[in-house]
């Protein structure tokens, strides 16, 4: 089998993909793409127009494509080895859910790191704080979501809090504060080889540079410290 991650970037939804991929020990290219100039071989294969798109080329040599990165994930939990889901039923379903509840978290971190409106990134700093205190009961001693393995979940997390490093160097209100056990999970995820992997080296240059082209109030309050 062939694995080719089609990709943007600086898209968290691809990250998941990629670390998941790395988590399983398999070899994959990947590609990047214009989501401001589609090319159209990629519209031609993917029915939403969003990264990321995973082609899977068998050993006949026929490639298939996957779309959405819950679906790429869970493709590669059942069909590679190292698994990264718990094998109890109702474990897995809770970390399943906790995976959507990740999505909700990354909306909220696009809207607080891009908004140009102060009060609207304002509102979304507030609902962050309020899902990482639903978080921070959720956890366990750590490092990871489950316990001392890392599971398909902190793949979902992982891009979540890289952001927060950006947020450290703009000089942003520390959103973890009063979430201990979060901000340690935080560290955990960003340390693992797997996570780090899963941008390239100019990541937070570009992040930066797009929140520069969004007029992030971030970067007003970094002018202004």
């Amino acid at each position: 089998m062939k694995y080719e991650l089609i990709s943007h970037e600086l898209c968290p939804f691809v990250q998941r993909a990629a670390i998941a991929l790395s988590e399983k020990g398999v070899a994959f290219t990947r590609t990047n793409v214009d989501l401001e100039n589609k090319p159209d071989w990629f519209l031609a294969i993917s029915p939403l127009g969003k990264v990321p798109l995973l082609k899977v080329t068998d050993d006949a040599g026929q490639t298939h494509v996957l779309f959405e990165s819950a679906v790429i994930c869970e493709y590669l939990e059942e069909t590679l080895p190292n698994p990264l889901h718990p094998a109890d039923a109702l474990q897995r379903a809770q970390h399943r859910a906790w995976m959507e509840f990740g999505s909700a978290v990354l909306g909220d971190n696009w809207t607080y790191s891009t908004s140009k409106d102060a009060e609207k990134a304002g509102k979304a700093a507030t609902a962050l704080k309020v899902k990482f205190a639903r978080l921070e009961d959720a956890l366990g001693e750590g490092p990871f979501f489950g316990g001392a393995t890392f599971a398909l979940v902190d793949a979902v997390f992982g891009p979540v809090f890289r952001y927060f490093d950006l947020y450290d160097r703009v000089g942003a209100p520390d959103l973890l504060a009063a979430t201990p056990k979060v901000a340690r999970w935080r560290k955990a995820l960003l340390a693992r080889p797997s996570v780090k992997g899963a941008v390239a080296a100019d990541y937070a240059d570009k992040v930066l540079a797009n929140w520069k082209k969004q007029a992030s109030h971030l970067l007003d309050r970094a002018r202004a410290a």
